[in-house]
C-alpha cells in the first residue's frame, strides 16, 4: 500500500503517487508509461490494496489515478519529443502534468465527495501545490538514473 500523510481538512493524502508517475511517463515514454499506470490502476479496481491507505476501487480520490494516466502518457510523449533535454523545459512538463493530474482528480473530488468547486479545491488541491513541485523537482532529478534502468541514454 501507498504510504499516506493525511491532509487535515482533506479525504485526499499525501502520497509518492504523483512522483511516480511523472517519473514513469518521463523514463518509459507515453506508452510503456501508459501501459504500467493502466496496470496499477486495473489491478487496484480489481481489489489488490495499493492505493493511498492501502485502499482499492473506486474512492474519492480515484480521479487523481485517472489523472496519471493522462499525465504520463502526456509527459512521455514530450520527453521523447525533447522536453527532457533541458531543465527549464523538462521543469515545464512536469508542472503539466501535475495540472493535468489536478484537472481530473478535482472535478472528480468534487462529483465523488458532494463538495462544490471551491471546497474541492480548498481539499484537493491548495493543500498539495507546494508537496507536488517539491515532488515534480524530485522525479526531474532522478531521471537520469531512470534512464540508465530502464537502458535510456539522456
Amino acid at each position: 500500500a501507498a504510504k499516506v500523510w493525511p491532509v487535515p481538512g482533506s479525504p485526499v493524502p499525501v502520497t509518492g503517487q504523483t512522483f511516480a508517475a511523472l517519473l514513469v511517463g518521463t523514463a518509459l515514454g507515453a506508452g510503456r508509461g501508459l501501459a504500467s499506470l493502466a496496470l496499477y490502476a486495473l489491478l487496484g479496481l480489481a481489489g489488490l490494496p495499493w492505493f493511498a491507505g492501502g485502499g482499492s476501487g473506486v474512492t474519492v480520490s480515484f480521479g487523481y489515478i485517472l489523472g496519471m494516466l493522462l499525465a504520463a502518457t502526456v509527459v512521455g510523449a514530450l520527453a521523447r519529443r525533447g522536453a527532457d533535454r533541458s531543465v527549464l523545459r523538462m521543469a515545464g512538463t512536469m508542472l503539466l502534468g501535475e495540472a493535468i493530474i489536478y484537472a481530473i482528480g478535482v472535478p472528480y473530488l468534487a462529483l465523488a465527495a458532494d463538495l462544490t468547486t471551491a471546497q474541492a479545491v480548498a481539499a484537493g488541491l491548495t493543500p498539495f501545490l507546494i508537496g507536488d513541485a517539491v515532488k515534480a523537482a524530485l522525479a526531474m532529478g532522478l531521471l537520469p538514473a531512470a534512464w540508465k534502468f530502464v537502458k535510456r541514454e539522456g
